[in-house]
């Protein structure tokens, strides 16, 4: 028995490794295997809400994230909820990032874990919905106001959602005002304009972009900023995931030659540029440009408080634009937690204007909650466009292809690693992940 529980949890935390961080992979495969253990092994059994917290008793609540720097604002909303519900205490309890999903997954298989799961988002998520480790919040107050395309980053295969989202990311293009400003630069609305703008810094010089393609999560992200350029948006969006076209098409294969296109205005040796040092150069005032998602703001002002950061949408080539949005996580109840009840009201209350209020303002990040106004100005600006139905489009990879063995997302990063390299062709790119999403994509129904 202990030697099949260990195999059962190998499974699902291969299936969901690659999900830390930004770089959000997944197993398909692997998510049934686990889904299936669990259900047969029982351990997953629901347990009953503890009455604790109805009779008046006091209760503690536990939250498990891979937030460890978010900590003092989750400190400061658990006493808020303590003040509207004396008998309830909250705690947060984070782990190391690169540490989570095998400490999570260790407690949901041995019948234990926080009464509250930071839950990953997508693929990651409904890996441990399917496993039969979390409680359908179908219902729950305050869910309704949230859109069918947030609700999905947390909605199991049987079409219930087991999460409530909190946070939403938008990628664009941050960059530095005052060089813009010095160089009498404005906003680019086109993309000739864009690369005009570059130019212009290139031959001031500065470095254009800070990029680098040494981490394969950089490259998705800055495809699914660019992509829309050339294949559209929400339109060829919803024909790919319906199955009337695919990633062989030119509008997909043209979406990736423009990282190929930018290549002038990358930093030399950019193949062997990581996250840090991207982040190092843009901070430093080397770069005047980064297309990189919103949650590095607060980390770059804290880096350089002198730094004058401001953003904009990715111009098209016809004078629209567009940002690319997801969901950064969700909360969700362990099903094996014995005070359900009370964690419930805690997802009611994330799921209020005063929740999401806190939460942006304490963390410079935008909420999901629909009415919740940022404090921060950039954020703000950026969550405007964000919410706009005719900029914002979903960051694709992430948001539907980031299943299979390796998961989609992963072979195209790593075939677009080859193609910057010289070593294979656009075509070659979009035959890989074709045949990849062959191996575990059903269309969506249209």
């Amino acid at each position: 028995m202990k030697k099949s529980l260990f195999y059962t949890l190998m499974l699902i935390v291969l299936a969901m490794v690659t999900a830390c961080g930004n770089n959000s992979g997944g197993n398909g495969n692997s998510a049934s295997s686990a889904a299936s253990s669990a259900s047969s092994s029982g351990t997953a059994e629901e347990s009953p809400s503890a009455q604790a917290d109805a009779s008046g008793e006091s209760v503690k609540l536990t939250i498990g994230s891979w937030r460890t720097e978010d900590k003092a604002a989750y400190d400061k909303i658990a006493a808020q909820f303590h003040e509207q519900n004396p008998n309830i205490t909250v705690e947060f309890s984070p782990t190391k990032n690169t540490e989570y999903n095998t400490v999570l997954n260790t407690q949901l298989m041995t019948g234990e874990g926080p009464d509250i799961i930071h839950l990953r988002p997508y693929v990651a998520g409904k890996q441990v919905a399917d496993s039969n480790f979390l409680v359908p919040l179908d219902g729950t107050a305050g869910l309704d106001q949230l859109p069918s395309d947030l609700l999905i980053a947390a909605t199991g295969s049987d079409g219930k959602v087991y999460g409530a989202p909190i946070l939403k990311n938008a990628a664009l293009v941050l960059y530095n005002k005052k060089l813009f400003d010095k160089l009498g630069l404005a906003e680019p609305k086109t993309w000739d304009e864009l690369l005009k703008t570059a130019d212009t810094l290139k031959q001031n010089k500065i470095v254009p972009f800070a990029f680098g393609s040494k981490e394969g999560w950089i490259l998705s992200l800055t495809h699914g900023a660019i992509g829309p350029v050339a294949y559209g948006g929400n339109g060829f969006v919803k024909k790919i995931t319906t199955g009337q076209t695919d990633f062989t098409s030119k509008e997909f294969t043209d979406s990736v030659q423009l990282l190929k296109d930018l290549e002038p205005y990358y930093p030399d040796n950019y193949e062997g540029i990581g996250m840090d040092d991207m982040r190092n150069m843009f901070v430093t005032e080397q770069a005047g440009m980064m297309i990189m998602g919103d949650w590095e703001i607060a980390v770059m002002r804290k880096m350089n408080p002198d730094l004058q950061l401001d953003a904009f949408p990715v111009p098209t080539k016809d004078g629209k634009a567009s940002v690319s949005t997801w969901v950064d996580g969700s909360f969700a109840i362990n099903k094996n937690s014995k005070h359900q009840d009370a964690a419930k009201k805690f997802i009611e209350f994330a799921l209020t204007e005063a929740f999401g209020t806190t939460l942006s303002n304490e963390l410079v990040r935008q909420s999901t909650i629909p009415t919740v106004q940022p404090g921060d100005e950039l954020i703000k600006k950026i969550a405007g466009y964000a919410n706009d139905a005719n900029i914002a489009t979903p960051y694709m990879f992430n948001v539907y292809f980031a299943a299979g063995n390796p998961s989609s997302k992963t072979t195209f990063e790593t075939d677009v690693q080859g193609f910057l390299l010289g070593k294979l062709k656009v075509e070659d790119v979009g035959a890989d992940v074709q045949k990849s999403v062959n191996t575990w994509f059903k269309p969506l129904s249209q």
